[in-house]
C-alpha cells in the first residue's frame, strides 16, 4: 500500500488527511515514481480553501503538483527512463504521496548536482516566471518591473530575466531585499511612493512589468510606468486584467492558457534543470515537513514563511 494527502471538503489546513491507496501500477504511457519530495505552492491552499474556484468534490480530492522521486517502473510505450533513475515531474495530480503514476511527458531526468528538495520546488514556479517572461518578449534591452521579488515564482523571474539579458528591478521587504539583489535584481521597497522610487532607478523607463504581488500598488505602480499595456501581466488578480486593459496568466483568469503557454510551462523544468546542473540557477529552499504532516505545510505556506517548502514521505 501508499499513502496520500487528500481533502473531503473544502476549508482550513486541518481538513487534509492522509489516506492508504494501492500501490501504483503504470498502464502506458506512465512512469511509477516512489516519491522523495513534494512541492507545496500557495495555489493548493488557496484550492483547499475554496478561495480559488474549483470544481465539486465528489470524492477524497488529492493534492499537489510537482515533485521529485525515483522510478519504481515504467509502462508500455515509455522510452528513456527505466527504474532507480532520479526524476523531478510537474503537472502531475496528486503530489503529495509516497508513491505517484505520472504521464511519461511530465517526468524529466535529475542531474545529480539536483536534490529530491530542489527538483520538487521546480514546477509552478518556474513554469509561470518561464511562460510569462516569453510571452511578454522579456530580453535585452528591457527594464522589467517585477512585484514579489523574494517568492518563489519573482526569484525564478529574476534569474531567467537577467541570464536573457534583462535589467530587473524588484519590489521587495527591506529583509530581503538582499536575498532579491543576490539573484541580480536591484531591489527596491513597497509601499508609499513607489512609482517615483522605481523612476529614480530606471531614468531610461520601464518597458515591461509582472505582479506576482496581487496588490492595487502593484498594479496601479504598473499601469503608470509601462506605456504599453500589453507588455503588463498579473498572475495573482486574474479577473482584474482585462478592465486595465492588461494581460493575465492563470491567477484566478478567465482566460485559458493558450496551448503555445501551456508548452512554455513544460519546457520551463528541463531548462532550468539544466541550469541548476550548470551552477547558473539557484532555488531557495524553506522549511521541509514529513508527508503527515501536510496540515502544518500548509499553514506555513499560508504564513509567506521565507523559501520553498516541501513535504517528504
Amino acid at each position: 500500500m501508499a499513502t496520500a494527502i487528500v481533502y473531503t471538503e473544502f476549508g482550513g489546513p486541518e481538513v487534509l488527511h492522509a489516506v492508504e491507496i494501492s500501490a501504483p501500477t503504470p498502464a502506458a504511457g506512465q512512469v511509477a515514481i516512489r516519491v522523495e519530495a513534494a512541492g507545496v505552492n500557495p495555489i493548493d491552499a488557496k484550492l483547499r480553501s475554496g478561495k480559488r474556484a474549483s470544481a465539486d468534490i465528489v470524492e477524497p480530492r488529492r493534492v499537489g503538483n510537482d515533485g521529485a522521486g525515483i522510478v519504481t517502473a515504467v509502462g508500455d510505450g515509455v522510452d528513456g527512463f527505466r527504474p532507480g533513475d532520479a526524476v523531478v515531474f510537474s503537472g502531475a495530480s496528486g503530489a503529495y504521496a509516497s508513491d505517484l503514476l505520472v504521464s511519461a511527458d511530465r517526468v524529466h531526468s535529475r542531474p545529480p548536482q539536483v536534490d529530491a528538495a530542489t527538483g520538487a520546488a521546480l514546477g509552478i514556479p518556474v513554469g509561470t516566471a518561464y511562460q510569462t517572461l516569453r510571452s511578454l518578449s522579456v530580453g535585452s534591452g528591457d527594464t522589467l518591473l517585477l512585484h514579489a521579488g523574494s517568492g518563489s515564482v519573482g526569484q525564478a523571474a529574476i534569474q531567467l530575466a537577467v541570464l536573457w539579458g534583462a535589467t530587473v528591478i524588484a519590489t521587495s521587504s527591506p529583509r530581503r531585499a538582499e536575498a532579491v539583489r543576490a539573484l541580480g535584481a536591484t531591489p527596491v521597497p513597497y509601499g508609499d511612493g513607489l512609482a517615483d522610487r522605481v523612476r529614480a532607478l530606471a531614468p531610461q523607463g520601464i518597458t515591461v512589468a509582472i505582479d506576482a504581488a496581487g496588490t492595487d500598488e502593484a498594479l496601479q505602480t504598473s499601469t503608470e510606468l509601462v506605456a504599453d499595456r500589453s507588455r503588463i501581466a498579473t498572475l495573482v488578480r486574474g479577473r482584474d486584467a482585462a478592465s486595465l486593459g492588461i494581460r493575465a496568466f492563470s491567477g484566478g483568469s478567465p482566460v485559458p492558457l493558450t496551448a503555445q503557454q501551456q508548452a512554455w510551462r513544460g519546457e520551463a523544468v528541463p531548462v532550468v534543470l539544466a541550469l541548476l546542473a550548470a551552477g547558473r540557477f539557484t532555488v531557495e529552499l524553506g522549511p521541509s515537513f514529513p508527508l503527515a504532516d501536510a496540515v502544518d505545510a500548509h499553514r506555513a505556506v499560508e504564513a509567506g514563511v521565507d523559501g520553498k517548502i516541501t513535504l517528504v514521505p
